[in-house]
C-alpha cells in the first residue's frame, strides 16, 4: 500500500505509474474524481472486480459503475449510441453525468448483476482522466466500505479500505461532494434514476423535453 501526493508533479508521474500497473496486474487503486473518491480496478478483470466488492464488503447486486476516459470509449462498450446519449455526452462530460446503457453482449466482463447494462461515466479531474487514458475503462466504485459516508480525500479513504487497495492518488480534498446524476437510457425515454450534480432541469433542457425521474 502506497499513497503519491498528485500536488507534486514528481510524485504525481510516479504515482499514476505505479496505478497504471497495479490496474494491470488486477490489483485495486484509489483515485480522485470531481464527486467523491474512488476505488477502482481493470473493467474487464472479473476477479479485481470481485476484489473490488470484497474491500467494500458489498456484493454483486449493486454493480460497480465504468469511468472512460474519452467520449469515443463508450462505442466500444456498449449495443448503440442513441441520439439522448450522444446529446447529454457533448453537455455533460466530462463531469457528474453516468448513463446507463446496454451494454455490448460481446464484452467478457463481470460487473455483478447488470442484467445486460452498463453505468458509464467520464470524470472531470484531471488525475482521473490521465489513469483511464493510460489503462482503459476502469470498474469504479465510491472509496468506502459498505454502510460508510464515500470518501473526500486520500486519508478517508485509507482509513477505510488500508491493504485491499496497492496504489493511493492523493488529489487533495474532493471539491464536490455529490454524487453524479444517474440516467437511464436503456429504454424509450430517458429516467433519471438519481439527481447529483447534473439537474432534472438541465438535463430536460438539453434534451428538449420533459424527463421523469425515479
Amino acid at each position: 500500500m502506497t499513497t503519491f501526493d498528485c500536488a507534486d508533479p514528481d510524485a504525481r508521474a510516479e504515482g499514476l505509474a505505479a496505478a497504471a500497473r497495479a490496474v494491470r496486474a488486477g490489483n485495486l487503486v484509489v483515485l480522485p474524481t470531481d464527486t467523491v473518491y474512488g476505488i477502482g480496478c481493470d473493467a474487464f478483470s472479473a476477479t479485481a472486480v470481485r476484489s473490488l466488492l470484497a474491500a467494500k464488503g458489498r456484493g454483486p447486486d449493486m454493480p460497480v459503475p465504468v469511468l472512460v476516459g474519452s467520449w469515443s470509449t463508450i462505442d466500444g462498450l456498449v449495443i448503440g449510441v442513441p441520439t439522448a446519449a450522444r446529446e447529454l455526452i457533448e453537455a455533460f462530460w466530462p463531469g457528474g453525468l453516468s448513463l446507463v446503457l446496454q451494454h455490448a453482449p460481446s464484452l467478457a466482463w463481470d460487473l455483478g448483476t447488470t442484467r445486460g447494462t452498463v453505468m458509464l461515466r467520464m470524470p472531470l479531474h484531471p488525475v482521473a482522466l490521465e489513469l483511464l487514458r493510460d489503462v482503459g475503462p476502469m470498474a469504479v466504485s465510491s472509496a468506502n466500505r459498505s454502510g460508510h459516508a464515500p470518501a473526500v480525500d486520500a486519508a478517508d479513504a485509507v482509513a477505510q479500505l488500508g491493504e485491499h487497495v496497492a496504489v493511493y492518488l492523493d488529489g487533495g480534498p474532493t471539491e464536490e461532494n455529490v454524487p453524479s446524476t444517474v440516467v437511464d437510457l436503456t429504454a424509450d425515454a430517458p429516467r433519471v434514476l438519481r439527481e447529483g450534480a447534473v439537474s432534472v432541469a438541465a438535463i430536460s433542457e438539453v434534451l428538449g423535453r420533459e424527463v421523469a425521474s425515479a
